[in-house]
């Protein structure tokens, strides 16, 4: 008997009986944070007895909060959440996956998520056309025309797999569709005896603020593809225990404070204190005051604040939200029955309350909150409102004089006011510190109705007084689900935020992930011509160089009411206290504290307005999509009908050739050296990533295929297609492969290196191909923390089909080391203290790694021998750490990778 039955037990919620995994009696309990609870829950429901063991839940029971993370756990998501950028590749892979077990003889309809897993569409909708009234309807039918080819696969899927469900486009941003309508926070499931288990929703997903759904108490956070379709088939994700952050709030927000103001803080607090790799959990008695919309705006910027997650626990505020949003009364007593059953009760007020012991401590007085923004280029960097425009004019020069690194005034950089004349806006001139981009966009603010109605109340104020933004500024209005649309129109506010050119430009993420589409051509014209430092205001939660629009230097993060006074200000070279927004009627000055909402009335509005009908209503159908979803032209059947001529979705090649059993894994003779790297190689720099131009590998892939460079699109558009993304591994331009150091040749950066068959150096991808078509496998050496920052499943995926077979450095980033290994690709460490500098190594030796075929015994072996054999015959040679670390990575790397894996085991 393990803990796993033992701790099966019965809970009564609404009338029904629930099987579920009582974790209330376990020893060590009370004293964990919510979100460590949350994963004893996970473990003990996922007992194996290999990969997952009673030991694993000891380990978590006996929690130390002091110590360092060292111990590895497997968490099994209970749900999976996609955008349609990441999400492609892994409906590609599934797709392909279907293929190669109908050339296995076996039934294609085996490969179908395990779990529930759900895309919803929203990455891809750009702000082409604005201030206009039917401003939506036109970017909707350019999105279906740039994005035909990937809607047609992905209504496919749609229709094949059971347990995908995809939600179109023109619905709303994934993290708010998640928390206003996907997100179950308590799951049920029929059994195979007849009962139903109860048990905690927790959700991953492939996009970073998956941490939005933190603020229901759902634990989950963004992974890479790789991930994500692992735990879409079923297999658990590795981690560490975290050490977590306790942060108490106390207090209420004071009068002209918004929630974006409090998320401004919490995320410069703890950029501060420093919470990387950690969990931030939120607690005390002071959370019961924090509306479940503010929590999911706070839990959004985990990612800006570092975190994995940030967190609140199950409370009545839970409770509240489920029901307006149109949860069922049998859902939302579920949730309670369960979460007080199970010690997840957050209420700080009830006598039973046990407090958490936490790692680290952190305390924010909400009272003490203040109007702010952040930028120009970190959402970290916050900036009081009242110091913003002696904060612009500290750090402006530095952007006027730069055109590009280093750093230096050209002969065009203009600082006078430049004349401009449009048929759209009229004539008027532009300047240095002018807001070309005012927009209320993103899942952080537009989930949150208290500054969407603020916004709204601003828009009324200042159309009464007559103020408009200046012609200068790109409004627009992007929600994040159309309940937004739904209570801005109720309110009747949409009229006046269409009055200021705040007409609705889609649903979608729009300008906070770059697609804020292009200014008017003689504005962009105007900055180009006379480098102008024109900026972008936006109610988003990233704000990194270059990431908004081309045409703009400095980018701003700020409240949707925020968005819209500097749209009427025009520039952030502004004052607010002091400077007046123009003129009323009468020829009085109009201040902003003049049209700046009270906290009472916002909130008298949203009481009036947001009703759970809305939601009832707009999420009927929400799956359905409009007419243009529904007629696209969509291949039927269980086997997607691949277009060879198509350059957005390929056919994978990973399971070229596979066999139902797999072949013995072998030791690696003759291997070359594809890149020599050095410390912090961030994934970043090994997956591709942006626009790519027409001279590289992936440009003349497009242009031999007669797609033209305007229509390239960005990497991330094109994920589907494995033959672009390989010719963009490694591509990075900040990317220096030493290598050609080594062998007397330039380091140019980017993606090259030196072909010792060809005798020359030539593109990364080009050389890979010359080596694959010889037979020489390749093999990378790098130094410390290969493979940091997020999970890029490309970096995984571009790495194998380059044809490398191992990767040896001096230390790897967690995630990275296991998407390697998901990909069949071994992880080898340099002996402690050693390198390849220390060891006399440089690129230019041939390597042959004995030892491998251990594995084929069902043995792990702790090192493998590596000999390099130089130039001139001499041998260097070193006991390589092995780095696969649990006993289902073993496996993973036996079948040559995760996806092979599962694939062998749905088949039997």
């Amino acid at each position: 008997m393990s803990l796993r039955d033992d701790q099966l037990a019965t809970l009564k919620a609404a009338g029904k009986d629930f099987d579920y995994y009582n974790i209330a009696n376990l020893d060590g309990i009370d004293h964990l944070p919510y979100s460590l609870k949350v994963l004893v829950e996970n473990l003990v429901r996922n007992i194996d007895g290999a990969n997952i063991t009673d030991e694993h839940v000891k380990t978590l029971l006996d929690w130390d909060p002091n110590a360092e993370p060292s111990h590895e756990i497997q968490f099994t998501p209970s749900r999976v959440i996609m955008q349609d950028f990441t999400g492609v590749p892994c409906i590609v892979d599934l797709a392909t996956m279907r293929d190669a077990v109908k050339d296995l003889g076996g039934d294609p309809e085996v490969i179908n998520p395990q779990v529930q897993s759900d895309m919803v569409i929203d990455h891809s909708v750009q702000i082409d056309k604005y201030g206009i009234a039917d401003a939506v309807q036109q970017n909707m039918d350019i999105e279906y025309q740039r994005n035909g080819e990937r809607y047609q696969f992905l209504r496919w899927g749609q229709q094949a797999f059971k347990n995908f469900r995809v939600v179109p486009p023109g619905t709303g941003i994934i993290h708010q569709v998640n928390i206003e309508y996907l997100a179950k926070v308590v799951m049920s499931k029929a059994e195979a005896n007849g009962n139903t288990l109860a048990y905690l929703d927790s959700c991953v997903g492939t996009d970073s603020h998956t941490t939005t759904e933190n603020g229901l108490g759902v634990l989950g956070w963004g992974v890479g593809g790789i991930e994500a379709e692992a735990a879409m088939l079923g297999q658990p994700i590795s981690m560490l225990v975290p050490r977590v952050v306790g942060f108490k709030l106390t207090g209420s927000i004071p009068e002209g404070v918004t929630a974006t103001d409090v998320v401004l803080t919490i995320t410069d607090m703890l950029r501060k204190h420093g919470v990387v790799g950690k969990f931030v959990e939120f607690y005390g008695e002071g959370i019961a005051s924090v509306p479940l919309a503010n929590r999911a705006t706070i839990g959004n910027m985990g990612p800006e604040f570092g975190s994995t997650c940030g967190i609140f626990p199950i409370d009545n505020v839970t409770l509240d939200y489920l029901r307006l949003t149109g949860r069922s009364e049998e859902q939302v007593a579920l949730v309670e029955a369960y979460a007080k059953a199970n010690k997840l009760w957050g209420d700080a007020s009830d006598p039973d309350y046990v407090e958490p012991q936490y790692s680290e401590y952190e305390e924010l007085d909400l009272g003490t909150v203040v109007p702010s923004i952040a930028g120009p280029k970190r959402p970290q960097d916050r900036i009081l409102l009242s110091e913003a425009k002696e904060m612009f004019e500290k750090t402006a020069p530095a952007y006027e004089t730069e055109k590009t690194a280093p750093a230096y005034e050209t002969e065009k950089t203009v600082k006078d006011p430049v004349a401009v004349s449009t048929d759209f806006r009229g004539d008027f001139d532009i300047e240095n510190g002018d807001v070309a981009i005012a927009s209320i966009t993103s899942c952080t603010n537009t989930s949150n109705p208290s500054v969407m109605i603020a916004a709204g109340l601003i828009a009324r104020n200042a159309h009464a007084k007559g103020l408009k933004p200046k012609p200068w500024v790109k409004t627009s209005l992007a929600p994040g689900s159309q309940v937004v649309a739904d209570y801005l129109k109720a309110a009747g506010l949409q009229d006046d935020l269409d009055a200021l050119g705040y007409q609705l430009v889609g649903f979608g993420c729009a300008t906070c992930i770059g697609n804020s589409g292009p200014l008017l051509p003689e504005i962009s014209e105007a900055i180009n011509a006379n480098d102008l430092t024109v900026t972008a205001v936006l109610s988003g939660n990233r704000n990194f160089e270059g990431r908004i629009s081309p045409d703009v230097k400095m980018n701003y993060l700020a409240s949707p009411p925020l968005v819209i006074a500097y749209a009427l200000a025009g520039t952030m070279d502004f004052d607010f206290e002091t400077q007046p927004l123009g003129t009323d009627a009468d020829g009085n000055d109009v201040y902003l504290k003049d049209i700046w909402p009270t906290n009472s009335e916002v909130a008298a509005v949203v009481d009036g307005t947001v009703s759970r009908e809305m939601f009832l209503k707009d999420y009927a159908s929400v799956f359905d999509g409009d007419h243009r979803w529904k007629g696209l032209d969509v291949p039927e059947g269980e086997l997607f009908a691949w277009n060879d001529k198509s350059t957005y979705v390929r056919k994978q090649t990973f399971f070229d050739g596979m066999k139902a059993t797999p072949d013995p894994v072998a030791d690696i003779h003759g291997a070359r050296v594809l890149a020599l790297l050095g410390d912090s190689v961030t994934t970043d720099h090994i997956s591709p990533a942006g626009a790519f131009k027409a001279s590289g590998p992936a440009g003349k892939y497009l242009t031999e295929r007669g797609v033209e460079p305007k229509n390239f699109n960005s990497y991330g558009s094109r994920r589907g297609n494995h033959e672009i993304m390989v010719r963009g591994t490694f591509g990075n331009i900040r990317l220096r492969n030493q290598l050609l150091a080594s062998v007397g040749e330039e380091v140019t950066p980017g993606g090259f290196t030196y072909d010792f068959l060809a005798k020359k150096p030539t593109t990364i991808f080009e050389a890979s191909r010359d080596y694959i078509d010889n037979k020489v496998p390749l093999v990378v050496l790098a130094g410390k923390e290969y493979g940091t920052g997020s999970s890029r499943d490309w970096a995984a995926k571009g790495t194998v089909m380059l044809g490398v077979k191992a990767v040896i450095t001096e230390s790897f980033e967690r995630i990275h080391r296991s998407n390697l290994i998901g990909m069949g690709v071994l992880p080898l460490q340099f002996p402690a203290g050693e390198s390849y500098e220390s060891l006399g190594l440089n690129g230019t030796e041939t390597y042959d790694i004995a030892g491998v075929e251990k594995l084929n015994e069902g043995v792990t072996p702790k090192t493998v021998h590596v000999t390099a054999t130089h130039e001139d015959g001499s041998k260097t040679e070193f006991d390589a750490v092995v780095r696969i670390d649990t006993p289902g990575e073993a496996d993973y790397y036996r079948n040559g990778g995760i996806l092979q894996y599962v694939l062998r085991n749905l088949m039997k």
